[in-house]
């Protein structure tokens, strides 16, 4: 979350990977195993399975918090209930449903929703704990169940669950939201967990099974069914909704918080429930403080500035190097009444950069990817255009113990050699790909030009007598990288030169500004050459990581925006999938990094470690350490109400 400054306009998308995340692959999908088990029943027989019954999943080791935990470590459980917190979002939306295929979703609308697992922050975000990676704990399921060799899984639910409307969260309404998904969701989702997951069962009125499939990996299946959300069906079959359709009415939901209105383009506002039915979970101590959450919507960034200057809105996570160096000194802030600091952030950054679509048949050829990559200009850009505040990005994993660096070695170079031909020699041999450098003094590095157009010579393509590049058809090359206007006028500059560079190739590249709503079609349909998009980082394995990167899905699927496709990244993310020890898994993941390198479908650009982040000073947060996968701002934050009468008594807040 946060990590990614200067970036494109956001585009929400609808039924991410696990369904509920886009950025991290962190939920249903990439969830790991499970303990807190029941012992051994003493007359068992040897040759059976042993059960597992627990409060919570993981895949490899003990749950952190034990079933009779209180309350998560890292929030203040006495943190009082009230007033409200706002933020803003670049753009536009028509759709209160979050899993429309068409249009644009509105902010937070998948937060209502819950699952059998908690996975989730309710309101968007990192993963939940906050403060450990890889578990989920119970939230509509009270136990979760199953043998040892993962063949299914029993969810008991909590009977005193509920919708928004007062009607109970059943079994059946799970089986319904998981068929759901899988007839009406996106094709990827469908064509993947459908062939994982061969029966949903409703064992009574909160008990539900599912079975999986035999010869398959244990992994993304009991977190892909425990991460999905829950709704209605007695609504969906009352209204005759899709879940694929573009509406603005919402089915009620059994979360904290219900839509209570919206201004489409302008605002959307949700309030937390009175009634809502897990508020003393021992998970739900001291989250969720917030009466209101609001967002605000912005035609573009610098109206968006405008308005936190002027307290149209409260919170705001900063993605603009220009504005955290040099805007933030209005007259709020002089006075103290806004508080602007950087929070740690222990997730990867997102692998974000300029993505090759390689449906295009000239960018299937690396070398011509090579060069159009030796033209952008890491260094000049972000000392000239983003004030040196980032690090250039080389890795999927980047920061964390699974980045590739050196050649391969122990582990990792066994799984990597025992793929025969699929592996490149230098794969074995050379150390991971790493970004070129380039020179900070100019914008175009005449080194780097020379040996872009090397490359581009050796791939056949030449530039003619009035400096054009043509391949031997005597076409040109054309490149069109379209921008989001909701986007800043930092990224439009930062891509606006990288387009010149290519110019300077003898390309025809266009830098193209469009509405965001348009972008976002053009997204979705890949209509494009180059993209400044990214890609989910990874911390552990999941039937995730094929949506994303693998060949099953990759000629449509949303996650996968250069269309990559694959047999080595196939085959390393099955080792990963099979790997029976934390050991393997990891020397698996190492290696998906090197390889996804290695094939260069993406420019990296840059990272940051931390959040910047400012907002009024009207709220408080635990004293503690911030957890390291989430700031929280609109999970365990809270009003500050003595603070909030100060400003409002200094005419600092309406």
């Amino acid at each position: 979350m946060h990590q990614g400054r200067d970036s494109a306009s956001v585009v929400i998308k609808a039924g991410v990977c696990s369904i509920r995340h886009v950025v991290q692959i962190s939920a249903a999908g990439l969830l790991l195993a499970a303990l807190w088990a029941s012992p051994a029943r003493p007359d068992a027989d040897d040759t059976e399975p042993q059960m597992i019954v627990a409060h919570g999943y993981s895949f490899y080791g003990d749950l952190s918090y034990p079933p009779d935990f209180e309350h998560f470590s890292y929030v203040n459980p006495d943190a009082p209930k009230g007033g409200e917190i706002s933020i803003s979002f670049q753009g536009t939306f028509d759709s209160m449903n979050p899993y429309t295929r068409a249009g644009r979703p509105g902010v937070l609308s998948n937060s209502m929703y819950e699952s059998l697992l908690e996975t989730a922050e309710p309101m968007g975000g990192g993963g939940v704990p906050a403060d450990v990676y890889g578990e989920s704990y119970g939230l509509l399921a009270h136990t979760v169940e199953y043998p040892e060799t993962k063949d299914w899984v029993i969810f008991h639910m909590r009977p005193e669950a509920r919708f928004s409307d007062g009607t109970p969260v059943t079994a059946h309404d799970v089986v319904f939201s998981h068929n759901l998904f899988l007839e009406q969701g996106l094709p990827s989702y469908a064509q993947g967990v459908g062939a994982r997951v061969i029966d949903a069962e409703v064992l009574d009125d909160h008990t539900v099974k599912f079975t999986f499939a035999e010869g398959i990996s244990r992994r993304s299946l009991i977190d892909q069914v425990g991460g999905t959300p829950v709704f209605s069906q007695k609504w969906y079959e009352e209204t005759g909704a899709r879940l694929d359709e573009s509406r603005m009415t919402t089915s009620p939901g059994s979360g904290p918080y219900m839509l209570d209105s919206y201004e489409v383009n302008r605002r959307i506002t949700y309030r937390r429930n009175p009634d809502y039915w897990g508020r003393d979970l021992p998970q739900n101590r001291g989250r969720h403080n917030f009466d209101v959450i609001r967002v605000e919507y912005f035609a573009d960034g610098a109206a968006a500035f405008e308005g936190f200057k002027t307290a149209e809105y409260t919170f705001r996570a900063e993605n603009n190097s220009r504005q955290w160096a040099t805007g933030y000194d209005f007259p709020a802030m002089s006075r103290g009444h806004v508080v602007r600091g950087e929070l740690p952030v222990g997730t990867p950054p997102s692998a974000s950069g300029f993505i090759f679509n390689l449906g295009r048949e000239f960018l299937q050829d690396k070398r011509v990817r090579e060069a159009l990559s030796l033209a952008y200009n890491f260094e000049w850009t972000n000392q000239t255009l983003q004030f040196g505040l980032f690090q250039p990005r080389a890795s999927f994993t980047q920061g964390t113990p699974l980045q590739a660096d050196g050649p391969p070695e122990g582990l990792e170079l066994d799984l990597l050699q025992s793929l025969g031909d699929l592996v490149p020699e230098d794969v074995l041999t050379q150390p991971a790909r790493m970004p070129h450098t380039s020179s900070v003094e100019r914008l175009v590095d005449r080194g780097n030009i020379r040996r872009a157009t090397r490359l581009l010579d050796d791939a056949g393509w030449s530039i003619d007598a009035s400096g054009v590049l043509r391949n031997d058809a005597g076409e040109r090359m054309v490149i069109e990288i379209p921008v989001s206007s909701a986007g800043s006028a930092t990224m439009d500059a930062i891509i606006e030169t990288y387009t010149q560079n290519l110019q300077q190739l003898g390309i025809d590249a266009r830098f193209q500004r469009i509405d965001a709503a348009q972008h976002t079609d053009r997204r979705r349909n890949r209509d494009y050459d180059i993209i400044f998009d990214q890609y989910g980082a990874f911390m552990d394995t999941g039937t995730g990581l094929h949506q994303r990167y693998g060949s099953e899905t990759a000629e449509f699927s949303l996650f996968n925006p250069a269309g990559l496709a694959s047999p080595l990244v196939d085959a390393v993310i099955d080792a990963s999938l099979m790997a029976p020890t934390p050991e393997e898994r990891d020397a698996a993941l190492m290696a998906l990094d090197r390889v996804l390198r290695h094939e260069l479908f993406m420019i990296p650009a840059w990272y940051n470690d931390t959040a910047w982040v400012a907002y009024w000073d009207i709220f408080s947060r635990p004293a503690e350490e911030t957890p390291p996968f989430s700031t929280g701002e609109l999970d365990f934050w809270w009003f500050n109400a003595d603070r909030a009468a100060e400003l409002r008594a200094a005419g600092a807040l309406r």
